[in-house]
Formats: C-alpha cells, sequence, structure tokens
C-alpha cells in the first residue's frame, strides 16, 4: 500500500512525519501483534451540495488524500481492544454495549451495523474479539468527515477479518447506520459514499436518493483542492443540525399538502415551489428554498465540471455558500472570513463552507499556479480578522477506501 500522503500537505494532524498506515502497523505490532489486515478510508470535501445529502438531494462531493488507516487482527476474546496512535489512548469496548459518547462509538457502531443489520438476509458475522490500532492525517471536527473515514475503515478492516464480502453502496450504509443509529449523528450519506467511492482525480456527482453517481474529472493539473480549518469546533450531535432536519422535513409536509402532487423529499417540488413559498412560515420557506437552489447548483457545477470550466464551478461554491450563511444558516463569522479572503485573491474560482457549518472548514479550488498567494494570504489575513490561526491542507481528489490482507508481519 502507498503512504496515503498527497505531495504539498503542509500541515500534519499529530506532528508525525509518517503516513497514517505506517503508524497504524506499528501501533498494532507494539501493543497487540502483528496485523492481519489493513483498512484505509479517506476524508472527503463537498464542493457543492451543502446539506442536500440528508434532504435526498444532489452533492459535489471528492474524496481527499488524506487518510484514516486502521491496523487489525483476531483477539479470540470477546472485546474489542482499540489503539489510536493519534491521540495516544487503548480503550476496550463490548461490541454489545451502549454508546460512550467518546471516540470509540464510532468503532463500536461500525461493529454493531455489520453484525446486527437488518435489511438483508445474510447471517451476522459475529464480530468479538478483535484487536484495532487506529492512525489517522484526517483532521478531527474540521468538517472533513474524519468519522466518517474512521467508521468506513473499522466496518471495512471488521468485514475483512469476518470473511464478510461487502458490496460497497452496502458499505457506505451501514456505516451511515453507524453514525445514525449508534452515534446519534443525523447524517446524510453523502460522507460515508465519498469515502467509499472516491476516484483519484475526480469528484463524485451523487443522488443521495437513488444512489447513483458519476465520477467527473477534477485533475489537480488544472484545479487544486485547498481546504482551511478555521479552528472554530463543532458538534453535529450537539448543533442545530438536527434542527435543519426536522425544518425541512417539516417544509416536506406542507409542500405535500400545498402541491397537487406527491413530495417526499423538497426536490419533488422542483419547478412548482415558487407558486406556494408564500404559504409556507418564513424560516421553514427559507430553508426549503436553499435546499432546492441548492440542487440546481450541483447540476450547474457538475456540468460546468465535465466542460472543464472551473470558474463557473467556483461560481457555484460562491452562491453556495451566501445560501448556506442567509438562508440556511448553518455559517459562523470564521468561515466567512475565509469565503471573503479566497473572493478576493486572484486565481481561486471559488469557496464555501464544507461540512455541517458553524465552524469547521472552507474548501476552495484554486488555479495551481495561485495555491501559494492563496494559502499565504488565508494565513495572514484570517488571524487579522478573527485571531485565530488556520490550518491550510493543500488537498488532492484521491481513491476511496482500500483493504489490504497482510503476510508475514
Amino acid at each position: 500500500m502507498s503512504d496515503d500522503r498527497g505531495p504539498g500537505s503542509e500541515t500534519e494532524l499529530d506532528g508525525g512525519a509518517a503516513p497514517p498506515t505506517r503508524r497504524a502497523r506499528a501501533a498494532c505490532r507494539e501493543r497487540f501483534g502483528a496485523p492481519a489486515v489493513l483498512a484505509t478510508a479517506p476524508g472527503r470535501v463537498n464542493l457543492v451540495g451543502g446539506h442536500t445529502d440528508y434532504n435526498g438531494g444532489l452533492v459535489l462531493p471528492a474524496a481527499i488524500d488524506r487518510r484514516t488507516a486502521v491496523a487489525a487482527r483476531p483477539s479470540g476474546g470477546d472485546r474489542i481492544r482499540v489503539r489510536s496512535a493519534t491521540l495516544g489512548e487503548t480503550a476496550t469496548v463490548d461490541p454489545g454495549g451502549d454508546p460512550r459518547s467518546e471516540w470509540t462509538d464510532y468503532v463500536v457502531g461500525a461493529a454493531r451495523a455489520l453484525d446486527r443489520s437488518s435489511d438483508t438476509d445474510a447471517a451476522p458475522i459475529g464480530v468479538r474479539g478483535v484487536d484495532l490500532a487506529v492512525a489517522s492525517d484526517v483532521p478531527p471536527g474540521a468538517g472533513l468527515a474524519s468519522s466518517a473515514a474512521l467508521t468506513v475503515a473499522v466496518g471495512a478492516a471488521l468485514a475483512a477479518l469476518g470473511g464478510m464480502d461487502v458490496p460497497d453502496k452496502r458499505l457506505a450504509a451501514l456505516c451511515r447506520r453507524a453514525e445514525t443509529e449508534f452515534v446519534g449523528v443525523p447524517c446524510g450519506v453523502l460522507d460515508q459514499f465519498a469515502s467509499v467511492f472516491g476516484r483519484r482525480g475526480r469528484a463524485l456527482a451523487l443522488d443521495c436518493r437513488s444512489r447513483d453517481y458519476e465520477c467527473l474529472p477534477l485533475p489537480a493539473a488544472d484545479a487544486r483542492i485547498v481546504a482551511v480549518d478555521t479552528n472554530v469546533g463543532h458538534d453535529l450531535a450537539a448543533s442545530a443540525y438536527g434542527e435543519r432536519r426536522r425544518t425541512c422535513r417539516r417544509g416536506v409536509a406542507l409542500l405535500d399538502d400545498l402541491l397537487d402532487r406527491e413530495v417526499d423529499a423538497l426536490r419533488d417540488a422542483r419547478g412548482a415551489f415558487g407558486r406556494v413559498a408564500g404559504d409556507l412560515p418564513p424560516t421553514v420557506r427559507a430553508r426549503c428554498r436553499h435546499v432546492l437552489r441548492e440542487n440546481e447548483r450541483v447540476r450547474e457545477a457538475t456540468a460546468a465540471l465535465r466542460a472543464g470550466e472551473f470558474d463557473r464551478v467556483g461560481a457555484c461554491m460562491d452562491a453556495s455558500h451566501r445560501s448556506l450563511r442567509e438562508d440556511y444558516e448553518v455559517s459562523c463569522a470564521e468561515l466567512d472570513a475565509v469565503v471573503d479572503v479566497a473572493r478576493d485573491c486572484p486565481g481561486a474560482h471559488g469557496a464555501r463552507m464544507t461540512g455541517g457549518g458553524f465552524g469547521g472548514s472552507v474548501v476552495a479550488l484554486v488555479a495551481p499556479g495561485a495555491v501559494d498567494r492563496f494559502a499565504g494570504r488565508v494565513r495572514r489575513e484570517y488571524p487579522d480578522r478573527t485571531g485565530i490561526d488556520p490550518d491550510v491542507y493543500r488537498c488532492r481528489a484521491a481513491d476511496g477506501y482500500r483493504i489490504d490482507v497482510l503476510e508475514g508481519e
């Protein structure tokens, strides 16, 4: 397996020079013994399509070359022992236990989803005694899908240890279930799908209702992905994320009554929303308007990527951020500050918040020759505006999860 670290990465998550794969394997050998399998999964950015995934809408993510690695081996016991090389912590968890509001919940959630899935006739794999070592360079809490990278990597490793052939779409769905049903984050399938289906040099145009997707060219020679972590923390499970989702469900119910058509998701009001928007409560109207227009922006950005027109993609990103700030109200001053810097920087095609919002990161699409200038301006101007130092990550669109069976460790 490759070292997983793309060229140009500027900030190490924990200061270690070794890639996550090497650190995970070393941690497993030192703490538990030789690993039998190694699984890795990437984080992601979302170019356009904010808060549309759990509304059954359209998204345009790309997996990035920052990954979580899990080295795993059977232990013969009835517990999961897990070592975080990044945190320097070791924990023992019961795969049948309750959530503990700790990072290990994602490990247990993945095991639970695999072991107790109810949407298949396949027998449970009987996840019991397993030793796992985890290392990552996906920054946690930055809106770059660190939890999905962890859950997908753990799920893939456990499935490999159990001899379970899990189709990719099913793996993404099970890992989403781990987060929604066990951890308690009401997320859509965007993060897990991007972590599973990512392709090097490609973005994914994903329909979150049908789960159909198209790989679109996003070559680093033509446009670079730059993620800027505002270093403002967020917790999706405890934030207004859930409130936005409930408001959208209310909008679906109201539109279903107001329109002469069946509305199962906000997208079903396409072309008719304007006729009845005035009959909706103002907040519901604004949330629904964002989702419907955001779906259109994904369509526009998808067409622009096919044509290699990155300024058009950037315009969709800028419009997306305005809508997320004004209609969906999930931005914050720190995110807006980075987007403002990008808007004034020559060579930056566009920028928007990525992730759930209320902090986290901004993703910018930047011409290759302008990346140094953009990164320098962010490092100078963002602290001047906020008093906070940002972390800047130069990224490339990367492949999704990978499993290796190890021999002779």
